[in-house]
């Protein structure tokens, strides 16, 4: 067990002389860990992108673990960006036979639901949408919001009317601080929230909170262009996200996931 950890921590390790990255929660939250496993495990067999390593999950007492590779990481540039790219691109390009995902596991802080589904659009009117807008409710956070919402939820074919997404694997919370780079230029992700979905949900992410160097845009594009209506479907589908951080954190957030649906309402007509 890591030394001295206690419940909410993550950091270095100290093992037999070799460093390692731990997360600590309480024994009742195990299954955090175990969808961030799940993940990792998924995304390192497609062999396209670096993650870390697993070492051990474990659990004593109220507590439970995971310890994962230390990797010495610094912030992605223009060249390990570009290589995001790529890698991105070819990871989304492995063929998968149907949405979702066998198992529910976590936005953040917040539940995900999944299942599999044939249809993409349902899927991510259930498990994404109307999650968060339930969620919302619970949460007491603004009716409009919530109303305005479930109209969206009901009229975002709008979206889809020329255009049928692949079935690609996500990362599914690929914002900047879940990426990074070892010293040599390697691009490494982590964090996952993996299900199979539409590449653009993933894309869609990566421009919030701070974004990705613009080679990593470049190169995904060079790879993999984004096909015809993709800046509004990409407005569309991170709502998801600014719902989930309204949820979590309100201030601010509230405001700007109210905004986003009445983007997305105009756009839909």
């Amino acid at each position: 067990m890591p030394q001295r950890a206690e419940p909410g921590t993550t950091g270095a390790f100290a093992r037999k002389g070799r460093d390692y990255f731990a997360k600590v929660v309480d024994a009742e939250d195990v299954g955090r860990l175990d969808a961030e496993k799940d993940g990792l495990a998924a995304l390192e067999a497609t062999r396209t992108v670096r993650t870390p390593g697993f070492v051990e999950q474990g659990a004593s007492g109220e507590r439970a673990w995971l310890l994962l590779e230390w990797l010495d990481l610094v912030p992605l540039g223009a060249a390990s960006g570009a290589a995001l790219g790529t890698a991105l691109a070819a990871l989304h390009r492995i063929p998968q036979q149907r949405f979702g995902w066998a198992r529910a596991n976590f936005i953040g802080g917040s539940p995900q639901p999944n299942g599999w589904s044939d249809d993409w659009l349902a899927f991510w009117r259930e498990k994404r949408l109307m999650a968060q807008l339930r969620l919302a409710a619970k949460h007491r956070l603004p009716s409009r919001m919530i109303d305005r919402g479930e109209r969206l939820a009901s009229d975002c074919e709008a979206f889809f009317r020329n255009y049928a997404p692949a079935k690609s694997m996500l990362h599914g919370d690929l914002w900047s601080g879940n990426a990074s780079a070892l010293p040599d230029g390697t691009p490494v992700i982590f964090d996952p929230a993996v299900y199979v979905g539409d590449r653009e949900a993933d894309l869609a992410m990566t421009t919030l909170f701070g974004g990705f160097p613009r080679d990593f845009d470049a190169a995904y594009a060079a790879a993999w262009p984004p096909d015809d209506g993709y800046r509004v479907r990409r407005d569309f589908y991170n709502i998801y996200h600014l719902l989930n951080h309204a949820n979590l954190f309100a201030g601010s957030y509230v405001r700007q996931a109210q905004d986003a649906i009445e983007r997305s309402l105009s756009e839909a007509g």
